[in-house]
């Protein structure tokens, strides 16, 4: 029997996929979207009705000196801060293909902080 082998992009495409098969963000509840690389974090509110991104934030719109854990945080803060110029109170959290761990779990505790509600 054989077995397929999968890259790790492809695995993390499939997770993202499965999570996404699930969620529907609309104007008034939108996805809070997480997209991670090796140096920076970007966050979006994205409406998928209209297929709009409400509002976009990342850790190269803040400068900040400290680490990315931090940095992740501040953008969780500024992305639930530009949400709330918007009156968006709830968003749907989509970590993609994501563990719910270090810098992801870091920007949701700072869009929590800055009164964003999943």
């Amino acid at each position: 029997m054989s077995q397929i082998v999968r890259t790790k992009k492809e695995k993390t495409m499939r997770r993202a996929r499965r999570t996404r098969a699930n969620i529907f963000g609309t104007q008034s509840r939108p996805r809070l979207s997480v997209f991670r690389s090796n140096k920076h974090i970007y966050a979006q509110l994205i409406d998928d009705a209209a297929q709009k991104t409400l509002a976009s934030a990342s850790d190269l719109d803040i400068k900040i000196k400290g680490n990315k854990s931090e940095a992740a945080q501040l953008v969780g803060g500024e992305i639930a801060k530009k949400g709330g110029e918007l009156k968006i109170g709830e968003a749907i959290f989509d970590k993609g293909g994501y563990k719910y761990h270090g810098r992801i779990k870091s920007v949701a505790e700072g869009a929590r902080k800055g009164g964003l509600k999943f």
